[in-house]
């Protein structure tokens, strides 16, 4: 593989049904989506999920969709991004489910950058929620948060993923974490 024509050429043969052509994506594009899961559980010790578990699983999410439809490198990133996101939360919810018992708090914070990893735990559920009420109400601003956090993009990788400034990225992340803040303080439950 020499480059981005071929990753296209690749998730065109794999929108068309070819599971080889994923598979080649994904053998190609390995040590990014495992980069990307070192930086999601950066800091998660003796947890049964490590970054290897949660490329494999977000792999086996990404070549069951049948719908999925992989226009360019960047929808790959965001397909993979939401994978891992639901690796992560399925996770968290199996976690806190076998450790019943604890209250469940309300998340007052949400961090700028995940330098020590994202928390699998009630906050992860928390936010996941909020997520998706952003989703419905505009969903580029959940795909910039799921890039950065579940991806673990800079504001800069997303900008050229997503190909849009890197200033208007910044914009977007603090509209969608401003409305995030504002949901997980409403939302009892999270």
């Amino acid at each position: 593989m020499d480059g981005s024509a071929d990753i296209t050429q690749l998730l065109d043969a794999a929108r068309d049904g070819d599971r080889g052509a994923l598979d080649r994506v994904l053998a190609t594009l390995y040590q990014e989506l495992h980069t990307m899961a070192r930086r999601q559980l950066a800091g998660q010790y003796g947890q049964t999920l490590d970054a290897t578990a949660l490329v494999h699983e977000a792999y086996l999410k990404l070549a069951g969709r049948r719908e999925a439809k992989f226009e360019d490198r960047a929808h790959f990133f965001a397909y993979a991004a939401s994978a891992m996101r639901s690796v992560v939360v399925d996770y968290a919810r199996q976690r806190l489910a076998q450790k019943r018992g604890g209250d469940m708090h309300r998340v007052t914070d949400l961090p700028e950058d995940l330098e020590g990893g994202l928390r699998l735990d009630e906050e992860m559920l928390g936010l996941d929620a909020a997520l998706t009420r952003l989703a419905s109400v505009d969903a580029r601003l959940a795909r910039v948060v799921e890039l950065r956090y579940f991806a673990g993009l800079s504001e800069l990788e997303i900008a050229a993923l997503m190909e849009r400034s890197e200033r208007s990225i910044r914009r977007d992340w603090q509209k969608a974490r401003m409305f995030l803040l504002a949901s997980l303080r409403e939302d009892p439950a999270g």
